[in-house]
């Protein structure tokens, strides 16, 4: 299995389990369960909207095991918005740093 797909596979968390998952699969799975953030946290946190948030989903993915992989994988497939191998993503590119609602904009408006 490769590890850019390990997110989509059947296990505890936020995502629907897989029919097409094979015993050696979820095996794989129930054995790094605890090693990666994104299951053993709050999912929502990978999708927050303030900023202090944000960078404690990007801390926690500091720590994963799998953060390459997971970064390729978000990156190949666009993902719309979050955070995936501890960047943000928002309309499928990475941005620096996620800037909270409201603020005035970076440079002013022609």
């Amino acid at each position: 299995m490769r590890l850019t797909t390990l997110l989509d596979t059947s296990g505890s968390g936020p995502w629907p389990t897989s029919s097409t998952a094979t015993t050696d699969d979820r095996a794989f799975d129930q054995l790094v369960e605890g090693l990666i953030p994104c299951r053993n946290e709050d999912p929502e946190l990978w999708f927050a909207e303030q900023t202090a948030r944000v960078e404690q989903a990007k801390a926690l993915c500091r720590e994963c095991p799998i953060m390459a992989g997971c970064l390729a994988g978000a990156l190949e497939r666009e993902e719309p918005w979050g955070v995936w191998g501890g960047q943000v993503f928002i309309g499928g590119v990475v941005v620096p740093t996620k800037r909270g609602r409201g603020r005035p904009r970076k440079h002013p408006a022609a």
